[in-house]
């Protein structure tokens, strides 16, 4: 590296073209993110123009008469999400928690690599598993859920139906099982580059493993555990094929969960082929849109909450 008349190394052919390169990758990312929201806007405005903001409340969606209304899909979609979370958050962290703390080595890896396979399987085959599997048994199930669960005050509304095995609740199980392994693996990992001196520390004093897990692993990893699973909420957002074959694909909204219900992926995966005026099509590339912008609010807030996290843990010392 040569140094220039100020005495500063002048940076070499090298240097410049690696920066250069690796400017270059990140402006791309940028513009193709820019790209598809514009095509996807581009192409959702005649719905927009047409429905106004009533397209996101509006449950109506008649394909015969023209009339959309994509309050239904993105309902479904944000309910499966919520029950896949609920579900699979408290699994993943017994799960990293067990592999990172409690197994034995023997028994913790294969564990942990088992856990890392299920991320690997194709969503369309949890989708036909979901269906001819988990369905059938799920239905059998079902009436004794309704018989129990759904007596109960206020949250046994919930949980009333035909025992038909899909549904809303089949849907946020299957996608359940499908986040599980992404925010477990990041569980784990981070939970084992805490610093054993933390730990020991704590044991030192009197604290009991779990309130080591809860006052210093969880403190020390707060950040990369909520990045985790806010990783899983996005996939859990976008699932097509899965959701498909096991949500029932009922363009209703009903109370009870049991029941079947849609989803916007599920519904573009069923109906874009068959979008045939200019209007169905633009409804539908609105949903996509939605969900485009669904997903970029979450991953911003999740950006903004780590933020802070971060921030409070420097201040903190942690």
């Amino acid at each position: 590296m040569l140094a220039s008349s100020s005495g500063s190394p002048r940076p070499s052919v090298g240097d410049i073209f690696f920066r250069s390169l690796a400017g270059f990758a990140a402006l791309f990312v940028l513009l193709v993110l820019f790209g598809v929201a514009v095509a996807l806007l581009w192409r959702s405005l005649p719905a927009f123009q047409h429905f106004g903001w009533s397209f996101l409340w509006t449950g109506t969606w008649d394909p015969v008469r023209d009339l959309f209304g994509g309050w239904i899909p993105i309902a479904g979609t944000l309910i499966s999400s919520a029950i896949a979370l609920l579900i699979a958050v408290p699994l993943a962290y017994g799960v990293a928690l067990f592999v990172t703390s409690l197994a034995p080595a023997w028994l913790g890896r294969p564990v942990g690599s088992a856990i890392e396979l299920l991320a690997a399987i194709p969503s369309i085959i949890y989708g036909m598993w979901g269906l001819f599997v988990f369905a059938p048994l799920f239905a059998k199930a079902e009436p004794w859920i309704s018989a129990h669960i759904g007596t109960l005050p206020y949250l046994g509304v919930l949980f009333r139906g035909p025992p038909m095995g899909i549904g809303m609740l089949t849907a946020g199980l299957i996608l359940a099982v499908m986040v599980l392994p992404f925010i477990a693996s990041i569980m784990r990992d981070v939970f084992a580059v805490v610093p054993p001196m933390l730990k020991e520390s704590a044991y030192a004093l009197g604290a009991t493993p779990w309130e080591v897990q809860r006052h210093v692993v969880l403190a020390y990893t707060r950040s990369a555990v909520l990045g985790g699973i806010f990783l899983g909420l996005g996939r859990a957002l976008g699932e097509t094929m899965a959701v498909t074959f096991v949500i029932g694909n009922a363009h209703q909204l009903s109370s009870s969960l049991l029941k079947p219900g849609n989803s916007i992926a599920a519904l573009l995966a069923n109906e874009f082929a068959e979008a045939s005026s200019p209007l169905y099509q633009s409804s539908l590339l609105a949903l996509g849109f939605i969900l485009f912008v669904m997903t970029l609010v979450i991953l911003i807030l999740a950006r903004l909450l780590l933020w802070r996290l971060e921030t409070a843990q420097g201040k903190a010392g942690l």
